[in-house]
């Protein structure tokens, strides 16, 4: 008979572990936001050896409304933007920006250097 006095123990409160879960999300994003960007001040070392790093690792190309090219700032023609394709490493990473109401075509033709060119590192800048 004492065992017909029990409540059975069909659910288990998971509120508290929900709110543990938010506090430690919210601890990771804020101190990974600082990490990335580098607001966390640290006093590096120095070491006679070190050499400096080469900042200039994107390669960034425009094409605008009107099909012209860009590097960088400097306006270039198809054939400059190859030479200058042709200066850089395979290697090297490639940023492609082309205004999506220029046509398909400049497209075309970057994509078409950048492949004959063998680069293996290209990424296309577009908007969510």
């Amino acid at each position: 008979m004492a065992l017909k006095n029990r409540k059975k123990f069909d659910q288990i409160n998971v509120i508290p572990f929900i709110d543990i879960m938010l506090v430690l999300l919210v601890m990771v994003l804020t101190t990974a936001t600082f990490i990335k960007q580098g607001v966390i001040p640290v006093d590096l070392p120095k070491a006679e050896s070190a050499t400096k790093e080469d900042k200039s690792k994107e390669f960034n190309i425009y094409i605008k409304k009107d099909g012209s090219l860009y590097i960088d700032k400097r306006k270039v023609s198809a054939s400059e933007l190859r030479s200058e394709l042709e200066k850089i490493g395979k290697k090297q990473t490639v940023v492609l920006r082309s205004d999506k109401e220029a046509t398909f075509q400049n497209f075309v033709t970057v994509m078409d250097m950048l492949k004959a060119l063998e680069h293996e590192q290209l990424y296309i800048i577009t908007k969510e």
